[in-house]
């Protein structure tokens, strides 16, 4: 092997390769900021109290105004009123609550049945011998004589009306509400303890409408139609509140008066009461002046004669 061969250099080794720096490390991602928190809702604010109200500064309040006063009632529910009605004066609540010792009330006997062979002959209202009557009060009122017609309503009732006794009863609580309670209700008991059953109304107007006249029927207990009828005839008698009025033939027990009026009054009234059985009768008659008072008192006594015992002539 020659020389060359063992004594040639070996090759110098590669040098080492630069060392490659580390890649930096990434940057770490940024945290997205939180989002920031919505703002609390305001408190609402407290109510704050009102004031204490200043009561000396405070006006007082306005008074209600007071009521109109009522129309006066066609039909009184007690023979008491009916007489007040009457007499054109106030009834206090103790002459209202009198007592008469009146026995029970007699029921009134239904009509006779019809015979199928002669309808024609049934009378559908009428009196008994015992006083009493029977049928509509509509059909006891005495009929339009020749020359009237129909007159106004009288108060609330209208001009030709038949209350029963359910409606007087209302009537009852009506006439009493202004009384004071404890009153009321012994008022109330009075006043149903008479036994009324019924009431009836029909006014009358002249052609020439210069008279009126308002008929009314009350039918309750007799011994209290007589004691109230006799209580009206008082009261008509006296000179201080009345002038005496004409009599009304064939009725001894009827009385017809007229309340004091000043001298000079273009109209006039006059007023009548009477009894028959279970039946107070009231006549109001109010016209221009001086009232025909014989003709006045001529339709009261047709009505009185319509309604005799022991039957109404028909």
């Amino acid at each position: 092997m020659s020389d060359l061969d063992t004594n040639a250099t070996a090759p110098d080794p590669a040098p080492a390769p630069d060392s490659v720096p580390a890649p930096a490390p990434s940057p770490a991602p940024a945290t997205a900021p939180a989002p920031a928190p919505s703002p609390a809702p305001a408190p609402a604010p407290a109510p704050v109290a009102a004031p204490a109200p200043d009561f000396a500064t405070v006006p007082a309040p306005v008074a209600a105004p007071a009521p109109a006063p009522r129309s006066r009632r066609a039909l009184r529910v007690t023979a008491a009123v009916a007489a007040a009605v009457l007499a054109g004066v106030g009834i206090g609540v103790g002459i209202i609550k009198v007592k008469y010792g009146d026995p029970a009330p007699v029921a009134a006997p239904a009509p006779a049945a019809v015979p199928s062979a002669a309808p024609s002959t049934a009378q559908p209202y009428g009196a008994s011998s015992n006083g009493v009557h029977f049928g509509s009060l509509l059909d006891l009122l005495l009929p339009l004589p020749a020359g009237y017609r129909l007159g106004p309503d009288d108060g609330l009732d209208g001009n030709d009306t038949a209350l029963t006794a359910a409606q007087l009863s209302a009537e009852i609580d009506d006439e009493t509400s202004d009384l004071p309670k404890d009153q009321r209700n012994a008022t109330k008991d009075e006043l149903r303890s008479l036994g009324m059953r019924a009431a009836g109304v029909r006014s009358y107007r002249t052609a020439d409408a210069k008279m009126v006249v308002t008929l009314r029927l009350l039918q309750f207990n007799q011994n209290s139609v007589r004691a109230f009828n006799a209580f009206t005839g008082a009261l008509g008698a006296d000179s201080g509140l009345n002038r005496q009025g004409p009599e009304v033939p064939g009725h001894t027990d009827a009385r017809c008066f007229l309340p004091a009026e000043d001298p000079g009054e273009p109209i006039d009234v006059m007023l009548c009461s009477g009894a028959v059985g279970d039946l107070l009768v009231t006549m109001r008659v109010e016209g221009v002046a001086p009232l025909p008072k014989s003709e006045a008192v001529s339709i009261f006594r047709q009505q009185l004669e319509r309604l005799a015992l022991p039957g109404a002539s028909v």
